[in-house]
């Protein structure tokens, strides 16, 4: 404040008018919130995840108190739009490290927001084994800390608004993490009535669903939720019990 003070003098003695220390001002602050939102991207991301719950759908959470307030735990969700991980971040009352396709990151602004989130890219061990392995590294190390660690287990956003199979690479993430003396408890989610919005792969080019071509074709504001179930241990959480758990809280609406 008073380095403002005294360059707001300074700039009136040279003969600055008022309109003009306004700007340099706005200028000045603009440059400090860009360095906070590098040092600490998280107050962005929030940010941004509140503009979308907030300004592009009506975003309701049901069951957040599973969310566990402390200690490391695996967020495992169904994957239905190219926000969903912005709408998990929004319903958290925690930092989350995130699982994802490494196909978003070369999706324009979403992928520029997931690596300033450190998100963590994987690819078929098939098709890229050094992302494959390093991913699961990364997971582990991201449990071991004791922070939130979310996966989509069907592997990619869904092409038909359908819930498909849980792939088991989540279940390697917990065997690692019991082999590092850790317990992670298992927090099923469902995100609801995000099919058929604007980021969703509901329409169809050259006979390939995509997302992102009819900004308005559900409206503004559109009703959207978030329910949580209750937590899980990690012997129980198989695929095809975890993904009816799954599945039971799509249907609660």
């Amino acid at each position: 404040m008073i380095a403002s003070s005294v360059l707001a003098g300074a700039l009136l003695a040279v003969g600055c008018s008022i309109a003009q220390v306004f700007l340099f001002t706005g200028i000045a602050n603009a440059v400090v919130a860009l360095y906070v939102f590098l040092l600490v991207p998280e107050y962005l991301l929030r940010f941004v995840a509140w503009v979308v719950t907030h300004f592009i759908y009506r975003f309701k959470v049901r069951g957040a108190v599973h969310i566990p307030a402390e200690g490391p735990a695996l967020l495992v969700c169904n994957h239905v739009s190219f926000v969903d991980a912005l709408l998990l971040m929004a319903a958290s009352p925690r930092p989350i490290h995130f699982i994802m396709d490494h196909r978003i990151f070369q999706t324009p602004v979403l992928g520029a927001l997931f690596r300033l989130a450190k998100a963590i890219p994987i690819a078929p061990q098939k098709e890229d084994p050094a992302t494959y392995e390093e991913a699961f590294r990364q997971a582990s190390q991201v449990l071991r800390e004791g922070d939130l660690l979310a996966i989509f287990p069907e592997g990619g956003i869904t092409r038909d608004g359908q819930l498909q199979a849980f792939k088991p690479g989540f279940v390697k993430i917990l065997d690692q993490a019991r082999a590092d003396g850790l317990e992670v408890p298992v927090v099923p989610m469902a995100l609801t009535n995000l099919w058929g919005s604007y980021f969703s792969r509901i329409e169809q080019r050259g006979g390939k669903p995509v997302a992102m071509v009819r900004p308005w074709r559900r409206g503004w504001l559109n009703r959207v939720g978030l329910n949580v179930g209750p937590v899980l241990t990690a012997s129980r959480a198989e695929p095809e019990h975890l993904r009816d758990q799954v599945a039971g809280l799509l249907k609660a609406g």
